[in-house]
């Protein structure tokens, strides 16, 4: 598929900003590093950033590189149509915010069971195929955060996907919620090749207890996060959704030549999920899925570091805005049960 051969891809989802807007000229710092170091791997989908992640790609990357140079990644988010003949002008839009005439892969994005059935009664997969054979994007795979029943059945009733991105880091690798080792053994078992996402949990795993950190003497607690992820046989890519120039000047530093971890990194790992798992915190990654359509406006995953990290103020006082619609739950990757939890956050 032409992933290239090293295995760290650049998500451009949290970006460095400037109140509001992305941050151009670190991010254009950042992309240069990468890309000088042999990387070549960008992943975007229209809802990230609140659409600005695709126009940051085109200022920091298409307008800047040849087409040839990098591989480029969007999404098909459930979110931004209604019905199959929507797709194509909303795919011609992504193209033309990215400045380019084709994109390497689609992505059906945040694949679920509810999806799965809408888009077989609607019939957006037909849909889907043609507009692969307009050339547009070369190839299609999914994004998934469901069981991995469901992600069997999917990949059963749509062999034409060919690719799965799943969530998946050694701390998720046996949450129940999430099933990391369980989708990625479907995975395997339909032969397809995976793409990680939230290897460092929303870069929770980058501030682990110090005790655990301490033992990490091989590298940073992200290194050991990110290279868990790429030593699993059948992984082509690990993401990173990087902020800084110094989380780049990071990743590169051990992926660009990647070495899989020893049998006492595995330990090492090991004893840090352990140490993390003590702190019982709330496990929100900070992908903002759940804040786009809350009608009382609350910054939940503000909420929710508040409450990771004892502080209190004004921040918690949102909690008490919920109106209990529920949407949140039904979109969130971790599948937290947030309304609970923003009821706790009154009383904390």
């Amino acid at each position: 598929m032409g992933f290239g051969t090293k295995k760290l891809g650049f998500g451009f989802m949290r970006l460095p900003m400037v109140g509001e807007e992305v941050d151009i000229p670190q991010c254009i710092q950042m992309v240069d590093l990468y890309m000088e170091k042999g990387f070549r791997y960008f992943d975007t989908a229209r809802p990230y950033l609140k659409g600005k992640s695709e126009l940051a790609l085109k200022e920091c990357l298409t307008s800047r590189y040849p087409r040839e140079d990098y591989f480029l990644v969007d999404k098909l988010s459930h979110s931004c149509f209604s019905a199959p003949q929507d797709i194509e002008p909303f795919l011609d839009s992504q193209l033309s915010a990215l400045g380019v005439e084709y994109l390497d892969l689609y992505l059906l994005h945040a694949m679920d069971e509810e999806y799965h059935e809408e888009y077989l009664e609607k019939s957006v997969y037909p849909e889907v195929r043609r507009l692969k054979q307009t050339g547009k994007f070369r190839h299609l795979g999914m994004s998934f955060h469901d069981s991995a029943q469901v992600l069997d059945k999917i990949l059963t009733d749509l062999p034409e996907i060919e690719v799965v991105q799943i969530q998946l880091n050694y701390l998720d690798m046996e949450d129940p919620r999430v099933q990391s080792r369980a989708c990625y053994e479907v995975c395997r078992k339909h032969g397809k090749p995976i793409l990680i996402m939230e290897p460092v949990k929303g870069g929770a795993l980058a501030d682990i207890p110090s005790d655990a950190a301490q033992r990490m003497t091989g590298g940073s607690p992200a290194s050991y996060a990110i290279r868990f992820c790429a030593s699993l046989p059948g992984v082509a890519m690990v993401l990173s959704g990087m902020s800084t120039l110094s989380q780049v000047e990071d990743n590169v530093s051990f992926m660009a030549d990647f070495q899989p971890l020893t049998e006492a990194e595995q330990q090492i790992v090991a004893y840090a999920r352990t140490a993390y798992q003590a702190q019982n915190k709330i496990p929100c990654t900070a992908c903002r899925y759940c804040t786009d359509g809350c009608p009382a406006s609350i910054d939940i995953p503000a909420v929710f570091a508040a409450m990771n990290e004892k502080t209190g103020g004004e921040v918690l006082e949102q909690a008490k805005t919920c109106v209990g619609c529920g949407q949140c739950e039904a979109i969130c990757p971790q599948k937290l049960q947030i309304r609970a939890l923003l009821e706790k956050a009154t009383t904390t």
